[in-house]
C-alpha cells in the first residue's frame, strides 16, 4: 500500500470495493497452497452401526414417509452438516424390506450400487432388470430411470455412491419421477449382460450404430468375475491386487465421473502408502484389517465405510486378508488434467 496514501481514502476504497461485491487479491490468504487442502476429515462409519440403523429405519419408516428411497447418507463431520462422505462423493446405505418397492425416478447425478450382503433385490435401469447379489456392482448412469424391487422374503441393504456433490456444485442437478407403471421382470440375465457380458475381451459385432453412451453399456459387474480376476493377480505371491471396473467397449472407467475399483490385500500384508488428488470412499466387503488415512488409524471390519480426503496418505494392513470396494472422483480430475498419485514411505 502506498505509504503516502491518506488512511481515510484507503478505508473508503475498501468500503467501496466490498459494496461492489469485490475482494482485493492482495488481502486474501490461502487461495494458493503448497498442496491440496480440504475441509473433509478422514472418517470411518462402522458397518455394525450402518446395518443396525438401516434395519431400524426399515422397520420404522415406510418408503414414502419422507421420500421414495430409504437411505442413510454418510455425513463427513468436517463438511458442516452436508450429507456427503467427501466434498465430491455421496455414500449411503439403502434398505429395502421384503416385498417392498422403491419407485422409478431419474436424476442427472450418476449412481452405483454395491451389494455387501444378501440377494433377492432387483434394480431396473431404463427397463432393463438386473438382479443384485453379494459382491455385485450395478450401475444407474446419469439420467436413466431406475427403480428397486424386492420380490423375496428377506430384507436387503446395499451401498449407494453418487457424484451428487459434483453435479450440485456445477449447477446441473435435474430430477424427474417415473411413470406409474413399474417393472416387475426377473430375467435370468439382463439385456446389458446378454449383449456385453460375454467375457474378457469378447465384444459383440458390429458395434456401429447410435452414438455410444458416456457410461459403460454393461450395467452389472458380477462378483464371481471380480473374485477370479483378483485371485489370478495374487497367484504369483503378490501382497495385494487392484482391478478397475471399465467400459468393455472403450477401456475407460465404467462411469465418466466415478472410478470403481476392487482391492484385495493378502493375509498378513501391509501395503505401501499412497496419495492422490481427489477423494475416495472405501467399503470393506470382507475380511479384517487396518487403514491409516492421513495419519489417523482405523480398524476395518465387514461393512465399514471410510472417507479418504484429497492428498491424504492411505495405507492398509491385514490379518486374515481384506477385500475393499473403492470409489473415487479420479475420472473428473483426469479430465481436468489435475490428477496426481504418488507412492509414499508412510
Amino acid at each position: 500500500m502506498n505509504p503516502a496514501a491518506p488512511p481515510a481514502a484507503v478505508d473508503d476504497l475498501y468500503r467501496d470495493v466490498s459494496a461492489a461485491d469485490l475482494q482485493p487479491l492482495w488481502r486474501l490468504q490461502g487461495l494458493l497452497t503448497e498442496q491440496p487442502t480440504t475441509r473433509a476429515f478422514p472418517h470411518r462409519w462402522p458397518g455394525t452401526t450402518l446395518r443396525s440403523l438401516a434395519g431400524r429405519a426399515r422397520d420404522l419408516v415406510p418408503i414414502g414417509g419422507g421420500g421414495d428411497r430409504r437411505v442413510l447418507a454418510c455425513a463427513n463431520p468436517g463438511l458442516g452438516g452436508a450429507p456427503y462422505a467427501t466434498p465430491t462423493l455421496w455414500a449411503a446405505v439403502q434398505a429395502l424390506a421384503a416385498g417392498e418397492r422403491a419407485p422409478a425416478h431419474r436424476h442427472t447425478p450418476a449412481a452405483l450400487r454395491f451389494v455387501l450382503d444378501g440377494a433377492g433385490v432387483w434394480t431396473a435401469v431404463d427397463g432393463d432388470a438386473l438382479h443384485m447379489s453379494r459382491g455385485d456392482l450395478v450401475l444407474t448412469p446419469s439420467w436413466t430411470f431406475h427403480e428397486h424391487y424386492n420380490p423375496g422374503e428377506r430384507p436387503m441393504t446395499w451401498l449407494d455412491v453418487l457424484d451428487l456433490p459434483i453435479v450440485q456444485f456445477l449447477g446441473a442437478v435435474f430430477y424427474q419421477p417415473g411413470e406409474a407403471a413399474v417393472v416387475d421382470a426377473r430375467p435370468a440375465r439382463s439385456a446389458s449382460e446378454h449383449r456385453f457380458g460375454g467375457g474378457p475381451g469378447l465384444l459383440p459385432q458390429p458395434l456401429d450404430g447410435p452414438v455410444p453412451p458416456a457410461h459403460s453399456p454393461l450395467l452389472a459387474y458380477r462378483w464371481p468375475d471380480t473374485d477370479r480376476a483378483l485371485a489370478l493377480l495374487l497367484a504369483d505371491g503378490a501382497d495385494h491386487a487392484r482391478v478397475r471396473f471399465t467400459d468393455p467397449t472403450t477401456g475407460r472407467d465404467a462411469m465418466p465421473t466415478l472410478r470403481c475399483e476392487m482391492i484385495r490385500v493378502a493375509a498378513a500384508s501391509v501395503t505401501g502408502g499412497s496419495r492422490q488428488t481427489g477423494s475416495q470412499v472405501l467399503t470393506v466387503f470382507s475380511g479384517e484389517g487396518r487403514a491409516v488415512v492421513g495419519g489417523v488409524e482405523f480398524p476395518l471390519e465387514q461393512g465399514d465405510v471410510v472417507a479418504v480426503p484429497s492428498w491424504a496418505t492411505l495405507s492398509l494392513s491385514t490379518g486374515p486378508g481384506l477385500d475393499l470396494f473403492c470409489v473415487s472422483d479420479a475420472p473428473v480430475l483426469e479430465g481436468l488434467g489435475l490428477y496426481r498419485r504418488i507412492e509414499t514411505d508412510d
